[in-house]
């Protein structure tokens, strides 16, 4: 999920940049008669900035940044237009986009045209010198959802610092009526340089009358301008060394110049777990905040607001959100957050911050301001790792005043989720400190050394197959699913989860075709991450989730053990922290007793060798309220040296299609060649049979053009892979396609035009009826057991399962292009029927035709037999010859078929030496004799 996560900000941003530009040409076009300038500036906004006459361009004095993010609140009319108890708004987060700005006649006031949006997402980005919170937004949304663009003009004082402007937008009516909504924007504090005190407030008012349609509620704004800002509090503090509880430095990373403290503060979301230092039942002295918040906050999370330009100090926000999920979605509640600016302690290696409290009495944004600025916080990075602490960043915050005195509260320590803690490991100097490693060697699970001549072999724990996804089931069925990350392989910290894929030591991680480069068994620590749905039955193993304190069912276990690269095996204990109603500081608040067995599979695995098995078991006794049943665990490994034979087999596989489809172009020459020597063989072709072959090629060549447009990422990446060539031999294999179909398509039309001119072939249009009836409720009957078995198997599989991994659904659609190939497979048996009820012993067939088309046609099924024994089958999707989706393949099927195909090709060897019926009984073979008569030229 972290993986590339800044390319894919910086791209959705650049999409936004397109899709705001869009939208304004088009709000322009749809208002062109309701413009600001028809709004007059003077009626509305004289008496707050007087307006003055426009010089020239203006660069160095702007308002704001380009794009500069805030906060709204009211306007439910228009923003929320359809409210209802099971949905609301997920932010509340505006963008204010500067488009121009000139001089005027008077000193100190400008004339800036600008967009004010109310829509967004806030995904944080880091750049330098850049303000931090710039929010990616999610695509524009229809009027019914609240997305607006007001387009905007009016005129800045710099000596005031306010801002007037005036313009208009457009929504759509419940009825479907186009509204122009005129509207004036007021704000106040825009200077040129601010403070911690610093906010930027205002609102936005409607200009139509109350009972008009297009009126809407004032829209309160909230605004933190970046411009010059000043980190005078929290650089005094640090300079009197007020730093709150000491920390001994030598348990802290430190930080390097090159890596900024916003380089890693600055993540999508920064989500803190709170834990207070006592049992609070209510929030006296507990909460930083009264109890008319109505709740004990039980996550903190850390949003970047901006940064200095040595990125050494930042300004951000804490919020304390009813939740203990932040996640991307973020609704800006001002009574229960703080403003804050931290700077780095390099003394005592911490961020140190200073924040206060943003008051607001009435519930309006514009009324806002910043005062008691007693809070403190300290961020740290502990330089050490365990089982039991793998937290990427510790922290607290206090109050400085007395406990007597009003906003008072206890110390409260801020433990970091694991959401974005990759971005600690790249800080050199971290290590892990293995705890229970006496508890492991009891557990003796650990398989016995194989033979020395054994020619297994196992990833080693510096690979990257160590990394894995996973499912995880009871006795009673599939119940969560999740992933595996190693933290730690012996005296290294690991970094490949996430982005990364390298180690913090001299030693890079290695492929798994170095298996055994490390016989020696291995200390390793991991990270487990499980999820379940809502509607999981989790008899057993309720109190494994529901104790976790996320709200998302999940639960996070930190293990540590033994990996065995000779053997494949996997010990661990594992911790994981056990959830209350309130998070308490006290030391035994995790459950320990878990036990994690594993077995990887061998790097020679084939077909059924693939999956990592293990469990996940509690060894409390079944009384103990924290005992759950035991938990299955399965998992697909991607093996680099299995990935590599993957790319050479559809190499190979490339290289059989080309093979395959030329032949067949070549055995419909030989049977083109034929007819035209022995023209009257022709009529006595099956035209069904020539449709199937015709119209098999055809679906073949418009497949093949759906994957080259079509194809899914998953098979382009690994494709890309396979040297660079395959784009060239996937058009070689469309025009051999394309050239197969246009002969088979020559040679139906050559037997349906030598059929069409005999005058005397009433006989042979009965029997290829009669051909047709036989073989059409077969084909249909095929169909229809096909759907029955789609539809048995989807059943199935909804029911019995809610989540698998890499396990390959057939469609409908896939199923019945399997059930085309399987007629393909047996293209002969409309031409044996022709040949029955004619009983015909014409050689209408070239040997070299239904003999090499056979033969084509039954390799793949050979090749799937040898492919299952040499090849493991897990890349669903990558199989370019024999490939499933086109053809039944299996064991019984690759049997069934091959033999039914040699047996349909040996009855056509009979029947044209012997006569159409030879194989019958005496009784049915004259039943009917048809004379030909000659044509004209034959003797």
């Amino acid at each position: 999920m972290h993986l590339a996560m800044g390319s894919l900000i910086t791209s959705l941003h650049g999409w936004y940049q397109l899709s705001l530009l869009m939208n304004t040409v088009v709000f322009l076009l749809l208002s062109t008669h309701c413009t600001a300038t028809e709004i007059s500036y003077t009626d509305h906004c004289a008496s707050f900035v007087p307006e003055s006459p426009t010089t020239a361009p203006e660069f160095a004095s702007l308002p704001f940044r380009p794009f500069q993010y805030g906060y709204y609140a009211g306007g439910d009319r228009i923003l929320n237009p359809n409210p209802s108890e099971y949905y609301s708004p997920n932010n509340n987060i505006l963008l204010f986009q500067t488009q121009n700005v000139y001089r005027t006649d008077a000193e100190g006031i400008f004339n800036v045209h600008g967009i004010l949006n109310f829509d967004g997402l806030n995904m944080n980005y880091y750049g330098h010198g850049m303000t931090y919170g710039h929010s990616v937004f999610s695509p524009l949304r229809n009027g019914e959802t609240g997305a607006l663009d007001f387009s905007l003009k009016g005129f800045w004082s710099i000596s005031t610092g306010k801002l007037c402007m005036v313009g208009s937008t457009t929504s759509y009516s419940r009825e479907g009526n186009l509204l122009h909504h005129p509207a004036v924007l007021k704000l106040n504090g825009i200077k040129n340089s601010s403070s911690i005190t610093s906010l930027v407030t205002g609102t936005l008012q409607s200009l139509s009358s109350a009972d008009d349609p297009s009126y809407f509620e004032p829209v309160s704004l909230l605004i933190f301008p970046p411009t010059n800002y000043q980190y005078t509090n929290v650089l005094k503090e640090i300079e009197k060394g007020s730093s709150g509880a000491i920390v001994v430095s030598a348990d802290s990373l430190s930080l390097q110049v090159s890596t900024p403290i916003c380089s890693i503060l600055t993540r999508s979301v920064n989500e803190f777990r709170v834990e207070y230092a006592r049992d609070c039942n209510s929030s006296e002295n507990c909460s930083p905040f009264d109890d008319d918040i109505g709740y004990l906050p039980r996550v903190m999370s850390l949003n970047m607001i901006q940064c200095s330009p040595d990125g050494q100090s930042s300004r951000f926000l804490l919020e304390f959100p009813n939740s203990s999920y932040v996640g991307y979605y973020r609704y800006f509640n001002p009574n229960t957050t703080f403003l804050a600016e931290g700077s780095w302690d390099w003394k005592k290696n911490q961020l140190y911050a200073v924040a206060c409290r943003i008051l607001n009495t009435d519930g309006s944004l514009d009324k806002s301001h910043v005062d008691d600025c007693s809070i403190r916080l300290t961020l740290r990075f502990p330089a050490i790792w365990s089982i039991r602490e793998t937290t990427s960043t510790l922290g607290q915050i206090w109050s400085n005043k007395a406990p007597n005195d009003s906003g008072y509260f206890e110390t409260i320590v801020l433990r970091s989720t694991d959401t974005g803690y990759n971005d600690m490991l790249r800080v050199p100097g971290l290590k892990y400190e293995y705890t229970a490693m006496e508890k492991v060697r009891n557990m003796s699970c650990l398989k016995k050394k194989p033979p020395r001549n054994s020619v297994r072999n196992y990833p080693d724990g510096f690979s990257q197959e160590m990394r894995f996804d996973m499912s995880v089931k009871t006795a009673g069925g599939e119940i969560a699913w999740g992933y595996s990350d190693p933290i730690s392989v012996g005296d290294q910290i690991s970094q490949l989860s996430g982005s990364s894929s390298s180690w913090s030591s001299s030693r890079p991680a290695i492929s798994g075709v170095q298996a055994n480069a490390s016989s020696k068994p291995l200390n390793i620590s991991y990270k487990i991450s499980l999820s379940t749905n809502y509607d999981a039955k989790l008899d057993g193993v309720q109190n494994l989730f529901n104790i976790s304190s996320s709200e998302d069912r999940g639960v996070k276990i930190f293990a540590e053990g033994i990996y065995d690269s000779e053997t494949g095996g996997l010990c661990m204990v594992g911790c994981r922290y056990v959830g209350r109603k309130y998070q308490k500081l006290i030391n035994d608040s995790m459950d320990c007793e878990i036990k994690i067995r594993l077995q990887f599979p061998s790097l020679n695995s084939k077909k059924n060798g693939v999956f990592i098995r293990g469990t996940i078991a509690s060894s409390r006794n079944k009384s103990d309220p924290l005992y759950f049943e035991p938990l299955f665990v399965s998992a697909t490994a991607y093996y680099t040296i299995l990935e590599r034979q993957s790319i050479w087999r559809m190499d190979l596989e490339i290289i059989m299609v080309l093979v395959s489809n030329t032949l067949a172009c070549v055995f419909v020459v030989f049977q083109l060649l034929y007819v035209k020597k022995h023209p009257g063989v022709l009529p006595f072709t099956s035209i069904l049979m020539l449709v199937i072959l015709t119209v098999g090629h055809m679906i073949l060549l418009v497949l093949n053009f759906e994957a080259l447009f079509f194809q899914d990422n998953y098979r382009r990446t690994v494709l890309l892979g396979s040297g660079g060539w395959i784009k060239v031999h996937e058009v070689i294999v469309r025009v051999v396609t394309m050239v197969a179909f246009l002969l088979q398509f020559r040679l139906l039309q050559f037997s349906l035009s030598a059929r069409m001119r005999e005058n005397n072939q009433k006989a042979l249009w009965m029997s290829e009826k009669k051909a047709l009836y036989v073989s059409l409720p077969l084909y249909v009957a095929g169909a229809f057991i096909t759907l029955l078995a789609n539809w048995r198997k989807y059943k199935f599989g909804m029911a019995t399962q809610s989540f698998r991994f890499n396990n390959h659904q057939h469609s409908l659609w896939g199923d019945l292009r399997s059930y085309a190939g399987l007629i393909l497979d047996s293209f002969l048996f409309p031409q044996i029927l022709l040949n029955i009820f004619h009983n015909s012993r014409e050689y209408s067939l070239s040997r070299y035709f239904y003999i090499g088309l056979t033969i084509v046609r039954l390799v793949p099924h050979a090749y799937d037999l040898y492919r299952a024994q040499n090849y493991f089958q897990n890349f669903d999707g990558s199989y370019i010859y024999a490939d499933p989706a086109a053809d039944f393949y299996s064991t019984a099927w690759d049997v069934t078929i091959p033999l039914v195909s040699l047996l349909f090709a040996a009855i056509i060897y009979l029947q044209q030496r012997f006569g159409g019926r030879c194989f019958l009984p005496l009784r049915f073979r004259e039943l009917e004799v048809y004379e030909k008569i000659p044509t004209t030229g034959e003797e």
